[in-house]
C-alpha cells in the first residue's frame, strides 16, 4: 500500500492539523484540540454541530464556518467522535441559543452523540436532527436502517444558514426532520478502500464488476453487479431514488458526489445523465452540487443525491456560506 502518510496512527492528527493551518481564516482549534471550530463565533446564535470519522473530508470540518457549522468533531478513521470531544465541542460553541447537534444514522455516531447531549442537558438546550437520506440500507433488514450519506451536506448548509438567519432551537430541530423524507441517496463503487491501519481493501471487486448501494465507511453495497457504461449506472441510480423519495414539488435541488477517487470529469459526466433522467420525469432542477463533499478515503465512486426543497430552503441554499470546501455569497 503506497500512501502519503508517515504513520496511521498517526494520520488523523497530522491531516487535521494541516487542515486548520490551511484554512485559518475560517476554522481553529477548541480546547486541547478536541473538535474544530468556526473562527468567529456569533454570540446568541444556536450552534449547529455535527462530525463523524475521519476518512470523509472535506465532511465535515471543511463545512466550518459562516453559514453552516459552528464546530465538527473528527474520530479515527470511520470511527465516531467520543462523546468527550463532543461534549468539548457544546461547551464551547453555545453562545446562549443552545445547539443543535447533526448526526449521521450509524450506530457510533448516534450512540457518543446521545452520551454527550445527556451530559450536556443540564447546562445547555440541545436538540439532534439524525440524516437518514441512504435509501438502500432500509432494505437489508439489519434493523438500523437508513445511512446518512451525502444528503448530510444538504442538511448541514440548510440549517447553518438558517441559524445564521436567527432561527430558534426548536425551528431547527423542525426544519431538519422536516427535510429528512425529501432528500435521497445512493451511491456506487468500482473499487473498496484501503484502510491504513489494515492495508487492505474493504472489499475487492473483479475487472467487470461493481458494488451497488454501497456506504460512506467503506462497506459492501446490496448487491454486486456487472459493470456498465455511466449511462446505465447513473440511470438505475437516479430511478432507484426517484421512486423511493417523498415527493413534495416539481422542484429540485440535484448533487452528484465523488466518493473520494472519481475525477471531476467523470463525475460531471454523471450529472448530465441524472439531470437528463430527472427532466424526463418531470423534475425541474433549480440548484446544482458536483464535486468531492462527502467521501470514503480513496473508493472510486459515486454518490446520486435529489433533494426536495421549498423556495425558503432554496433561498437558504443560496444565501451566503464561507467555510473551507462552500463558498459563495461573501
Amino acid at each position: 500500500m503506497k500512501k502519503f502518510i508517515n504513520t496511521a496512527d498517526t494520520m488523523v492528527a497530522e491531516s487535521v492539523e494541516g487542515f486548520v493551518r490551511a484554512h485559518e481564516e475560517f476554522v481553529v482549534f477548541g480546547v486541547d484540540r478536541k473538535f474544530i471550530r468556526r473562527r468567529h463565533m456569533v454570540p446568541g446564535k444556536v450552534a449547529i454541530i455535527s462530525g463523524g470519522g475521519a476518512g470523509h473530508e472535506p465532511m465535515h470540518i471543511g463545512f466550518v464556518g459562516r453559514g453552516m457549522l459552528d464546530a465538527a468533531c473528527v474520530g479515527h478513521i470511520f470511527t465516531s467522535p467520543t462523546p468527550s470531544q463532543i461534549m468539548s465541542a457544546i461547551e464551547e460553541a453555545d453562545t446562549g441559543a443552545g445547539c443543535l447537534l447533526v448526526v449521521k444514522n450509524y450506530d457510533g455516531d448516534v450512540m457518543n452523540f446521545e452520551m454527550a447531549a445527556e451530559m450536556a442537558a443540564s447546562r445547555h438546550k440541545i436538540e439532534t436532527v439524525i440524516v437518514n437520506d441512504d435509501i438502500e440500507t432500509a432494505r437489508t433488514g439489519d434493523g438500523r436502517g437508513r445511512r446518512g450519506v451525502a444528503g448530510t451536506v444538504i442538511i448541514e448548509r440548510l440549517l447553518g444558514a438558517a441559524a445564521e438567519r436567527g432561527m430558534t432551537l426548536a425551528e431547527l430541530k423542525g426544519l431538519g426532520d422536516g427535510l429528512a423524507p425529501r432528500i435521497r441517496s445512493m451511491g456506487v463503487a468500482l473499487t473498496g478502500v484501503t484502510v491504513p491501519h489494515t492495508q487492505r481493501t474493504t472489499f475487492a471487486l473483479g475487472p467487470s464488476e461493481m458494488e451497488v448501494g454501497v456506504g460512506i465507511h467503506g462497506e459492501p453495497g446490496h448487491s454486486r453487479e456487472p459493470f456498465s457504461n455511466a449511462d446505465t449506472i447513473v440511470r438505475h441510480l437516479s430511478e432507484t431514488i426517484f421512486n423511493d423519495i417523498a415527493r413534495a414539488a416539481d422542484k429540485a435541488l440535484l448533487f452528484v458526489n465523488g466518493l473520494g477517487g472519481t475525477p471531476p470529469a467523470e463525475l460531471y459526466l454523471a450529472y448530465n445523465t441524472a439531470h437528463r433522467f430527472m427532466v424526463d420525469h418531470g423534475l425541474r432542477i433549480e440548484r446544482s452540487l458536483v464535486g468531492t463533499y462527502a467521501t470514503s478515503l480513496d473508493m472510486q465512486g459515486l454518490s446520486v443525491t435529489l433533494a426536495f426543497l421549498s423556495d425558503e430552503e432554496f433561498s437558504l441554499w443560496d444565501s451566503p456560506v464561507a467555510t473551507a470546501a462552500l463558498r459563495w455569497g461573501c
